[in-house]
């Protein structure tokens, strides 16, 4: 099995994982999280979002997130703009680190963005140009990239052609992801393949939905295609507010579980990574979406982490 010798694991848990809570997470929370997840090892952490809070309410607190938590060298905390109003409002909260998000499916980003992929992408031309600027990077994601929960099929030459797009931008990272999580091996390999012949592997990155518990299945397969940076979440915190039926994201827990079996390094602790999703759950009043955790968990408790 040819897989890389290091994974760079990005946590969007304290971002993608609570947008979609029904009930508001207090700040001190959200700041409590992400300074554990900081102690843990991991060295990119998305931290919040700054869209209008009249679409995600869940992070209408984000420059008191930013301001909040405490940051470590070497981490990077990302958050997601949507364009030159949320750009600003992050730079001045601090941020040093920036996401775009697009779809390859042009129903989705009607519903998500209400705009099509092409508008999408002319938003993010000045958002990149001020991101140059000021030396801020910038990653792109792709959503719907293995089918959309509108228009079903997603043809992977619009996938490829979005990424590409993205990277011409100056994205410096693509993140491809399997919103509602109907991707399986064959199909996730295929998918990369096509991606892959217009984006360089090394500028790609992956961000798979566990709905039909294919997860870590999809992600071992392109780990062998040479995919070495891996969206998670931790606790498997997450979903979609416009993909009805999307669970959480892949749980950190469990992917950092299958790296460490497969020898792979990331320079994250489990153990660490398992009490800040515990802490998390019993905010949130449920057990932990982590089966890693859960199998371990009861071994732990809160007061010895």
């Amino acid at each position: 099995m040819r897989v890389p010798k290091r994974v760079k694991m990005v946590e969007v848990g304290p971002r993608d994982g609570l947008q979609n809570e029904q009930a508001i997470v207090p700040t001190e929370v959200k700041v409590e999280l992400i300074n554990r997840l900081s102690a843990t090892g991991l060295s990119v952490i998305e931290s919040t979002s700054f869209v209008s809070p009249k679409w995600v309410p869940q992070m209408a607190d984000n420059a008191q997130v930013m301001a909040g938590i405490t940051r470590r060298p070497g981490v990077s905390y990302p958050v997601l703009v949507p364009g030159m109003q949320g750009f600003e409002a992050a730079v001045a909260a601090g941020a040093r680190e920036l996401a775009v998000f697009t779809a390859a499916s042009e129903a989705f980003c009607q519903h998500n963005i209400n705009c099509s992929i092409a508008q999408s992408l002319e938003r993010f031309a000045p958002v990149m140009e001020a991101a140059h600027q000021r030396t801020i990077k910038v990653r792109g994601y792709v959503s719907c990239v293995l089918g959309c929960p509108y228009q079903g099929e997603v043809p992977l030459e619009t996938v490829a052609d979005v990424s590409q797009r993205l990277l011409e931008l100056g994205c410096y990272e693509i993140s491809l992801g399997d919103t509602i999580g109907r991707g399986t091996p064959a199909k996730a390999q295929a998918m990369v393949k096509a991606v892959a012949a217009r984006v360089p592997r090394r500028r790609l990155a992956v961000h798979f939905h566990d709905t039909y518990g294919q997860a870590l299945a999809n992600i071992l397969a392109v780990l062998e295609l040479g995919i070495s940076v891996v969206d998670s979440s931790v606790a498997g915190l997450g979903g979609c507010p416009y993909a009805k039926g999307a669970t959480g994201n892949v749980a950190s827990e469990d992917l950092l579980c299958m790296l460490n079996g497969l020898g792979i390094e990331t320079g994250v602790d489990l153990t660490r990574l398992i009490a800040a999703g515990l802490y998390i759950s019993s905010y949130l009043g449920r057990p932990t979406g982590s089966k890693v955790a859960r199998a371990l968990g009861q071994e732990m408790t809160l007061e010895n982490t």
